[in-house]
């Protein structure tokens, strides 16, 4: 839904309005949460600060493809398009995206950077470069990509040395010539690197710790089939397995073995860096001319203005619910589970917050998350209850 379309549906987002929910971030979560806001028929808009819907899948690099296979990639209310058993590109879950917010005529507002979030006697006040929004309750779906991290070495490399962040990658041909350096055993490293030989490159790997490889498919069943079939992709982060779980990364579909046949040369983590001479911790170099630092990303929520919401970093929350009413995050990696970031698996969080949020708009309160969960522990024996 465009700006225009807003106008006619009575979202105008000035300051002298005060909508029911604010959703700050466009992408797959905040757009779940769109649908659920919609069918509550809630007045509510959704901020994202991309040019375009789907804009964080479409600017990743052209080769990316998606980990689950289509019939595990659906929003809720509308499948993803593609047979079984197939791994959707970028630029078809970007499209996917854009035509869910077109079917269900959700009300983005794109190029809407939030600059400010704060808090007020009525509940919330937006900023953005332009405007300024009223809610009575706020989601941010910001998602995990928000703010490319490069290690400090980078910066002591000279500036004839070309260095991109994997956000910046997009295929060997739009590269330099000569042997590349990567930097990250991730996913992310790995396939660049891989994508880099196979076009011919000199391509040099540094990882630092080694991640267990899970295989895409086993036993004639796509790695998904098995979580989902064992019940794992639905282990809390609560549990004690699903705390074990959290606490690394795997790679899948990948492995050293099939890097190393196809020519990449692996290194240790990267400890330093001089001129054109990369130092690692081995105590070997190398002398580069090209570096991709697939080394992640950062959170930012400088832009929250609200004390007890973020520590050190990190959303202070439960399940996607924080200590601050009416105040929600979603699209967080293990906010509750393994697909809580994932394009197919989001809605179950989704739906959790659309509860709480319907719930306090009917009744303008609901206790905190520590005072809930400890109604929820005395009602435990209750017939019915699950542990």
């Amino acid at each position: 839904m465009t700006a225009r379309n807003q106008e006619a549906a009575g979202i105008n987002g000035t300051s002298d309005e005060l909508l029911d929910v604010v959703v700050i971030g466009g992408g797959q979560a905040g757009l779940t949460m769109a649908w659920h806001l919609t069918r509550q028929h809630l007045r509510f808009v959704v901020l994202d600060a991309a040019p375009e819907i789907g804009h964080t899948w479409s600017s990743r690099w052209d080769s990316l493809k998606l980990f689950t296979p289509a019939q595990h990639d659906a929003l809720p209310g509308m499948p993803f398009p593609g047979p079984p058993d197939t791994y959707p590109g970028k630029d078809a879950a970007a499209g996917y995206l854009r035509a869910y917010a077109a079917a269900f005529k959700l009300p983005v507002r794109l190029d809407a950077r939030v600059t400010g979030l704060s808090r007020t006697a009525g509940g919330f006040e937006i900023r953005t470069g332009d405007s300024t929004l009223r809610a009575r309750q706020v989601v941010v779906a910001t998602g995990p990509f928000q703010v490319p991290f490069v290690p400090s070495a980078s910066q002591r490399l000279d500036d004839s040395v070309t260095q991109l962040h994997s956000a910046g990658y997009r295929n060997p041909p739009a590269l330099p010539t000569g042997p590349v350096l990567v930097v990250g055993g991730g996913n992310s490293g790995f396939q660049i690197a891989e994508e880099l030989a196979a076009a011919g490159r000199p391509v040099d790997l540094s990882i630092g710790a080694k991640l267990p490889v899970l295989p895409q498919r086993f036993a004639g069943r796509d790695l998904f089939w098995w979580l989902t079939r064992l019940g794992l992709m639905r282990v809390s982060l609560e549990s004690r397995p699903g705390r074990r779980m959290s606490s690394r990364d795997f790679i899948i579909g990948s492995s050293r073995r099939r890097l190393k046949e196809a020519g990449v040369r692996f290194r240790p983590a990267v400890a330093g860096a001089d001129g054109h001479t990369v130092r690692f911790t081995d105590g070997t170099t190398l002398d580069v001319g090209m570096m991709i630092w697939a080394t992640g990303y950062r959170s930012d929520y400088s832009w929250i203005g609200i004390p007890g919401v973020v520590g050190e970093g990190k959303v202070i929350h439960r399940r996607g619910v924080t200590d601050v009413p009416g105040l929600y995050f979603l699209g967080l990696p293990w906010q509750h589970t393994r697909g809580s970031a994932l394009l197919g698996f989001v809605n179950d969080d989704a739906a959790h917050l659309a509860g709480r949020i319907a719930a306090r708009h009917q009744t303008g309160d609901l206790p905190g998350p520590d005072i809930q969960a400890g109604r929820e522990a005395r009602g435990a024996g209750a017939p019915g209850a699950r542990s």
